[in-house]
């Protein structure tokens, strides 16, 4: 009796616990199951960003300068890993240092992070491996020369923009991260979840600048050269088209490392460079005529408010607006300047966009300096009249110069050429914008010629060039530190329009401090004619071959003058007794040589590089001509691969790097 109450009461508790059991069920799957269903999905599942791809930075020519490359990161469990002697394979495949792949392989350590970043395609050995967790990034490419480097600028490990048109384009070059899914089993292992794929990420937009990358190596080459030759601290280059205001080619240099535009971020006094915006302020306003002269006595003047007498280099006496301009002189141009109120010479110089940013997109442009005339000293106005007191960028001077080219409109300048949308589409195309007219065609003519004159006869001599006009000025200003200038320490500069008849080009080279002369005659004068010498041998230097080809004059062998009445004769003229014959009588024979006339365009697509792994060298090199790129072979690198990387979209006839052991 006692037992069957006691085999009762267990039946009756195994019930109890039975009915416990099922509530909990219940309870747990019924009532609560949404609860502890997203505990865990929250558990096993994460949502994982997907990196997107930065657009590219492309050349005018569509050069590709940057270019984002789709990479992956490695992290290795090593208690998970199951197969030693594969991932060790792999992992020496990848370079992996012996060290580091002896510890991917060593139990007693969690988790191991492999440093660096490795393709996808390259490390598909090791990603499909048990223990290798393997997570998407985007690395940044730089196929851009050094000076351009500094224009373009940089992003971090990130994929983040640091400086330079990364940092102030970032919102359009950086594109939109996708998402994916993974869920981790019992054991962390890591898979994408097959029902929950995620969003793929979208490209950024792509940028063409209005850099041409031959001639931004041509000046980058240039300028180191003359840095080196001369003795100097440093120098900047610009090269702007003066029609619409695209910036070719910027360049600066300190010492013995490229700066990141410079040309952009640090101003100085100009000097003589400034003494045609006052001509043409006195031109424009009627207040000099063509017979107008003033006396420049013994090169010595002593003005009210100078501690210090202006001085002139040349001696010219009584001289009008030209000679003033094609001599340089201070005294000359001080006393034809003071024609002007102090209103009036702050409007001229304001309204060649001194004292503001040019407005490019750069995040650190200065806007020099430009100060009204309440708070001018007695001698300011004279002292702007020669380049001094004021503060101006090469970028600010090769733009207030390009109206003497254009006929008198001041440009609003420009690097952004087009944004490409990553389906290809034209987002954005540069058109030319005219800020002001800062004086009449017939003014900016009457200027261009008296800069023809400053090459042809005057202080410019060693820029001219054998068969083409130059119009230019010379500047050999005093270098100033917090505010005193040092003795023996200048920044000559010489300012150029090529060709001088048409010009295609305004040019600035600035050299800082120069040892082997201080005058930019001699310094930044014959820097300037080796880079059009070099422009013009180029195959592709952002000059109109068949405009230029109509701007070729022949060359006297006996002298170096070329008047700018030569504008109007034919480009190969017979000589006749009397008619600027040369000494011996009759004419003499030369050649001129011409450029070759220009080529067809070819349409340049955007495509795909293709995949060349598995095929031997002569298929790799024949499958990337046949998509229409251009090789150059590159020794190591084990399997065949491309630089950039296959799949990647490029212009047809860009280089591709072809990494293969040969």
């Amino acid at each position: 009796m006692i037992r069957s109450r006691r085999i009762k009461l267990a039946h009756t508790v195994l019930a109890l616990f039975a009915i416990a059991i099922l509530g909990k069920a219940a309870s747990v799957q019924l009532v609560h199951g949404s609860k502890w269903l997203a505990q865990a999905e929250r558990q096993q599942t994460t949502a994982r960003n997907i990196p997107a791809p930065r657009g590219e930075i492309l050349d005018a020519t569509r050069r590709v300068l940057a270019q984002s490359r789709e990479m992956v990161r490695l992290e290795i469990a090593p208690r998970e890993v199951t197969e030693p002697a594969k991932l060790r394979a792999a992992l020496a495949k990848l370079d992996i240092d012996k060290a580091l792949i002896a510890r991917a392989l060593d139990t007693s350590a969690k988790y191991l992070t492999i440093p660096g970043r490795f393709l996808a395609v390259d490390a598909a050995d090791a990603t499909s491996l048990r223990g290798v967790h393997s997570y998407a990034t985007v690395m940044r490419a730089l196929a851009a020369s050094q000076g351009a480097e500094g224009i373009v600028g940089h992003v971090d490990a990130d994929n983040k923009a640091v400086d330079g048109l990364e940092l102030s384009l970032d919102s359009i070059l950086r594109g939109i991260a996708g998402t994916t899914t993974v869920y981790k089993d019992s054991k962390g292992q890591v898979r994408e979840s097959p029902i929950a794929p995620g969003t793929a990420p979208t490209k950024g937009n792509s940028v063409v600048l209005t850099i041409n990358a031959d001639l931004q190596e041509i000046a980058e080459k240039a300028l180191a050269d003359a840095v080196v030759r001369m003795g100097a601290e440093g120098g900047d280059i610009v090269i702007l088209d003066p029609h619409d205001g695209e910036v070719l080619a910027m360049a600066s240099r300190r010492l013995d490392r490229q700066t990141s535009a410079a040309v952009l971020t640090e101003p100085f006094e100009p000097g003589s460079t400034m003494k045609p915006f006052l001509a043409a302020g006195l031109l424009q306003r009627g207040l000099v005529r063509d017979e107008d002269s003033v006396d420049t006595g013994n090169g010595v003047l002593q003005v009210k408010g100078r501690s210090q007498p202006i001085h002139d280099d040349h001696l010219i006496g009584r001289a009008p607006l030209a000679k003033v301009l094609q001599w340089s002189s201070n005294i000359g141009i001080v006393k034809f300047s003071e024609r002007l109120s102090p209103q009036q010479e702050f409007e001229t110089l304001r309204d060649f966009g001194f004292g503001t940013p040019t407005g490019l997109p750069y995040p650190t442009e200065s806007s020099g300096s430009l100060r009204p005339p309440k708070t001018w000293s007695l001698a300011s106005a004279n002292s702007m009249a020669m380049g001094y007191e004021i503060a101006v960028t090469p970028l600010q001077l090769a733009v207030a110069y390009a109206p003497f080219a254009n006929g008198g409109e001041l440009v609003e300048p420009a690097l952004v050429k087009e944004i490409i949308g990553p389906d290809g589409a034209v987002r954005y195309r540069h058109s030319r914008r005219v800020v002001r007219r800062v004086m009449s065609k017939a003014v900016a003519e009457k200027l261009r010629h008296m800069l023809l004159d400053v090459v042809d006869e005057g202080t410019a001599l060693q820029a001219a060039l054998d068969n083409y006009l130059l119009a230019g000025k010379t500047g050999t200003p005093r270098v100033s530190v917090r505010g005193r200038y040092v003795e023996g320490r200048y920044n000559p500069n010489f300012v150029s329009l090529f060709p001088g008849d048409a010009p295609q080009y305004v040019m600035i080279v600035k050299l800082t401090a120069p040892t082997s002369s201080i005058y930019a005659a001699s310094t930044a004068a014959p820097v300037t004619k080796a880079i059009l010498q070099a422009a013009i041998a180029a195959r592709d230097a952002a000059l109109d071959r068949s405009k230029l080809a109509s701007s070729v004059v022949p060359m006297r062998r006996d002298t170096t003058k070329r008047l700018a009445s030569r504008l109007t004769r034919p480009a190969v003229p017979t000589h006749a007794a009397g008619d600027d014959a040369p000494d011996q009588g009759g004419s003499i024979p030369f050649v001129v040589n011409l450029p070759a006339p220009p080529e067809e365009p070819i349409p340049r697509l955007i495509k795909p590089i293709p995949e060349v792994r598995g095929l031997n060298l002569r298929d790799a090199v024949r499958s990337l001509h046949s998509a229409g790129f251009r090789v150059q072979l590159a020794r190591g690198g084990g399997a065949p691969s491309t630089e950039p990387a296959a799949g990647a979209l490029i212009p047809t006839g860009a280089l591709v790097r072809l990494h293969f052991d040969y």
